[in-house]
C-alpha cells in the first residue's frame, strides 16, 4: 500500500513523447488485471437546500437519483471528455451519497474494471458530474454552492500496486 507521496517511474508524465507532444500511453504490453478506484467530492450548500434535497421537494424531483445516473452515465464517457484516457471495458459502478451534516452531501464512486489501464479518471469523473447535476438541479433555490474536495481515495490494480489518500 501507498501514501500520496509520489516517488519512481510512475511520477513522469507518460502523456508526453521525447519531444514534448502529446499522446495516448502505449499500454499493449500491460497484463490484463482487476483495476478499482475510488474517488469522491463534496457538495456544501445551505441547509434550506440540503432539506429540499433530503424531503424530495424540488420541483425537478429526486436530485441523488438523477445525481447518481449522471455520475453513471459520465463514466461510460470518460475517454471522450478527457481527451487522453483509454476507453475501458467498465465492470461495475456505483455512486453514492451521504449527508456529513445539515449543509455538506459526501459523493462517493467506485469503478471497476479488468484492463491494462486504471479507473481513475472515471471514478474523479463519476463524482465530478454527479456533484455538477446536483448543482443543476438546485441552483434555481440556492446559488451559493460549492462543490469541493475531488480527489481519488484509493485505487488498487496494475504495477503501480495499491494507493490510499492518507488522512
Amino acid at each position: 500500500m501507498t501514501t500520496a507521496t509520489p516517488s519512481g517511474p510512475d511520477t513522469q508524465f507518460s502523456h508526453f513523447d521525447e519531444h514534448g507532444s502529446s499522446r495516448m500511453v502505449n499500454t499493449s504490453a500491460k497484463p490484463e488485471t482487476l483495476r478499482w478506484a475510488r474517488a469522491s467530492a463534496r457538495l456544501r450548500m445551505l441547509p434550506s437546500t440540503a432539506a429540499m434535497i433530503r424531503d424530495r421537494r424540488l420541483a425537478k424531483g429526486d436530485v441523488l437519483a438523477v445525481a447518481q445516473l449522471a455520475g453513471i452515465q459520465a463514466v461510460k464517457h470518460t475517454p471522450f471528455l478527457i481527451p487522453l484516457c483509454h476507453p475501458l471495458p467498465i465492470t461495475s459502478v456505483e455512486v453514492h451519497f451521504t449527508w456529513l451534516n445539515n449543509e455538506l452531501l459526501h459523493v462517493e464512486a467506485r469503478v471497476e474494471c479488468i484492463a491494462r489501464t486504471g479507473v481513475e479518471m472515471e471514478a474523479l469523473t463519476a463524482v465530478a458530474v454527479a456533484a455538477l447535476t446536483v448543482y443543476d438541479m438546485c441552483k434555481a433555490v440556492d446559488r451559493t454552492m460549492v462543490i469541493e474536495n475531488i480527489q481519488l481515495e484509493e485505487k488498487a490494480g496494475g504495477t503501480s500496486g495499491h494507493f490510499v489518500r492518507s488522512a
